[in-house]
């Protein structure tokens, strides 16, 4: 088993700018990866976010699990926080993203009003951790791109503020993990779905942990993407099945050997960009036993 821990300098100090933020800004908008809901949610905004109201924005809803993307969205709704599911690239869910913004700033407006004072743009703290599709989201909202993006962790490290239209701003801010996964699972997740630096864990590894979770959750999807010819995908050794997977792509050295890390890339990438299918990997607290959540392409 793979120990994976990242948390780069920049993350400790991008967490102590946001304690100040918080203070000045009307809600926070929390983005998620709609893969992994939960693993992707930073346990400290608990305690940094907990006084302003909070929207959940289950970003990359293309690459989840439709259906359970809709338990996700009743999970956080059912608590009391806004949820919204979006698909930052293509704009799909902004509008929704939009109206739930403004919709939780009303009790914000109603006390201004009461006072005497005209309404003014919304504030919104947009935080997450990294490579959940932050900067993609404001992008989506204003005619330019205006946040520095990519498809690495770590990308946006300053703070930037952002006007949309007359009634939102919104503030960037950076990726931030926390110090210590206490689960497995959880770094793993986040290894698998790209907001940790491949630099810090074992690309063959977590491909056969993927493997061996898409095996058990999306055979069907898994054999007809590789047109594996397995005599039990269930039960051969999980490095056998990543053979077959390479082999099937052509991945071959001398003498016919499977090009392990080359096809541990190609297992990791083909699973980020749903080219395997729709899956989601988190289940819903208090649901016992894991379920196949993964949707055919």
């Amino acid at each position: 088993m793979t120990v994976i821990q990242w948390y780069p300098g920049h993350m400790a100090k991008a967490r102590r700018l946001m304690e100040e933020d918080i203070k000045i800004v009307d809600m926070s908008l929390v983005v998620l990866d709609a893969r992994i809901p939960l693993s992707s949610y930073n346990p400290d905004f608990d305690r940094i976010l907990a006084k302003k109201p909070v929207i959940m924005v289950l970003n990359k809803q293309d690459l989840a699990n439709a259906e359970m993307t809709k338990r996700w969205l009743s999970y956080f709704r059912k608590r009391g926080l806004g949820a919204v599911a979006i698909n930052a690239q293509q704009t799909q869910g902004i509008k929704d993203l939009e109206k739930a913004i403004m919709q939780t700033a009303e009790p914000l407006f109603a006390e201004l009003e009461a006072k005497g004072r005209r309404r003014r743009p919304v504030r919104a703290m947009v935080v997450g951790s990294p490579n959940t599709g932050k900067s993609t989201l404001i992008n989506s909202l204003v005619p330019k791109a205006v946040s520095k993006t990519g498809n690495k962790p770590g990308v946006t490290r300053g703070k930037q503020w952002v006007r949309i239209g007359e009634q939102i701003e919104l503030l960037d801010t950076p990726g931030v993990l926390w110090p210590k996964f206490e689960q497995h699972s959880v770094a793993l997740r986040l290894a698998a779905t790209g907001a940790i630096s491949e630099t810090v864990y074992d690309y063959y590894q977590v491909a056969l942990e993927m493997l061996d979770w898409l095996r058990k959750h999306g055979a069907a999807q898994l054999m007809a993407r590789y047109k594996l010819n397995l005599p039990d995908l269930q039960t051969c050794p999980v490095e056998e099945v990543l053979a077959a997977v390479g082999k099937s792509r052509g991945l071959l050295g001398a003498g016919g050997v499977v090009r392990e890390e080359e096809t541990a890339r190609l297992l990791l990438a083909e699973f980020r960009n749903g080219k395997i299918g729709r899956f989601t990997l988190d289940e819903l607290p208090g649901v016992k036993k894991d379920k196949a959540e993964g949707d055919a392409e």
